[in-house]
């Protein structure tokens, strides 16, 4: 029986597969740190109230990746190469999603429906982030080894679930509703695809590293494609659904730092 959390505990069991694990992860992070600092910096005049928040979520995703590679130097391992088709922050802007890293790197102001798309974006991104922070939480959150580093990185991801939901609503209030649910449709529908082709390829990286048998590897793929065809259905829209959080003005504040891991 393959459980979430015996394909974890094999990959973080093996030096190469954890490397390749925590060097997608790292590189995706920091990447998510440059876009969220650009970001920052072209805020539209109206919107200039968002930028220390989205210094934040930036500055937040850079200690995200500090940490993954921190754990890996704590095992004497050095980040690998991220094969491209692993790379699923590349692959979203490559489908379109998100603000082309084109115009980031401009200088020109970005617009309201930048904004707009940005937020939709990160809330969609974030869900599953989320998720997968809290799957690895539950299980590994008293891990000698990761279990602060899944803790501090669950609950960063979950403060910026609540910081889009909270902003996304009040862009809703002040008129731009339809354009909203527009884009996070979008954002969602993409989401699930590149997820599914980043998942596959990650498997198969990991098969190979792990020596895993065909069988397994028909199994998990046949898992991955089965979650695609929930999320195609009806999955998508616990992504673009907005509620208030509980967890109010979640950025508010200056990033919390990482010591112990960077």
């Amino acid at each position: 029986m393959i459980s979430a959390k015996s394909l974890f505990q094999e990959i973080l069991d093996d030096d190469d597969s954890f490397a390749l694990f925590c060097s997608i992860a790292a590189s995706g992070e920091s990447q998510g740190g440059w876009e969220n600092a650009r970001i920052a910096t072209l805020v539209p005049e109206g919107e200039r109230a968002l930028a220390p928040k989205i210094t934040r979520h930036g500055a937040d995703e850079d200690k995200h990746g500090r940490i993954f590679n921190a754990l890996m130097r704590k095992r004497g391992l050095d980040p690998v190469p991220v094969p491209p088709e692993t790379d699923y922050t590349m692959l979203l802007e490559k489908h379109g999603i998100g603000l082309a890293h084109e115009k980031l790197r401009s200088e020109e102001a970005l617009t309201l429906q930048d904004i707009v798309t940005y937020l939709a974006h990160s809330r969609v991104t974030e869900q599953r982030a989320s998720e997968q922070m809290e799957l690895l939480r539950r299980y590994f959150a008293d891990h000698p080894d990761i279990g602060r580093a899944v803790k501090m990185i669950s609950n960063d991801e979950d403060n910026h679930l609540a910081y889009c939901h909270e902003e996304l609503l009040r862009l809703a209030y002040a008129g731009h509703g339809r354009a909203i649910q527009r884009t996070l449709r979008e954002c969602a529908l993409a989401e699930i695809r590149v997820y599914r082709d980043v998942s596959l390829a990650v498997m198969d990286h990991m098969g190979r590293i792990l020596g895993w048998p065909r069988t397994k590897s028909a199994l998990l793929a046949a898992g991955i494609h089965a979650v695609y065809a929930y999320e195609r259905a009806a999955g998508w829209r616990r992504m673009v659904t907005l509620r208030m959080p509980e967890r109010r003005d979640a950025l508010g504040g200056s990033a919390t730092a990482a010591p112990e891991f960077a």
